[in-house]
């Protein structure tokens, strides 16, 4: 509900969700160009690769080669895969895909929804040094029941029941 409330999709019947002071339904555009999300259960996406690259560089203004990149660094061999449908790959495989896409964007705020699920410990380590080695200014929201993985990334631990925060700390 909280994701989906950022994104724009859910309209609170109280309360009011601000990003950066923008209103995520009435401006969603602008909300959205500082957003990168990478939810726990990849989209059913028909495009190849290269397809989905391509929509991505031009809908989003993501540099090719930082995805590539990224997606090398993730250990996902996307050059002999390029023609292959997203909707066919693995989990593993599209989950270090959306990890790339969403590293390479450069937002301002990245939310992960169980980014681990789907990834093998090589992979997971390799998302956790990926994401050490891009500490600059953002905001990174983890929605995760694996709280060890993320223990030396976040500075606030907040816990939700049905909605409702049960707990708020700074670690």
């Amino acid at each position: 509900t909280l994701i989906r409330s950022i994104l724009g999709y859910y309209h609170p019947d109280e309360g009011e969700v601000l990003v950066n002071g923008l209103n995520p339904i009435k401006e969603r555009v602008s909300v959205l160009k500082d957003i990168s999300f990478v939810p726990q259960l990849p989209p059913p996406i028909k495009l190849s690769i290269d397809e989905l690259i391509f929509y991505v560089e031009t809908s989003s203004d993501v540099n090719k080669e930082l995805i590539l990149h990224y997606a090398n660094e993730m250990k996902l061999d996307i050059k002999s895969n390029m023609h292959k449908s997203f909707f066919k790959l693995s989990g593993g495989m599209k989950q270090k895909l959306l990890i790339a896409i969403s590293l390479a964007k450069k937002s301002k705020i990245i939310i992960y929804d169980e980014p681990t699920a789907n990834l093998d410990p090589n992979a997971r380590d390799d998302f956790y040094r990926l994401l050490k080695q891009n500490e600059d200014e953002k905001v990174l929201l983890f929605v995760t029941h694996r709280l060890e993985e993320v223990k030396d990334l976040v500075n606030r631990q907040i816990y939700m029941d049905l909605g409702k925060v049960v707990s708020d700390e700074r670690v």
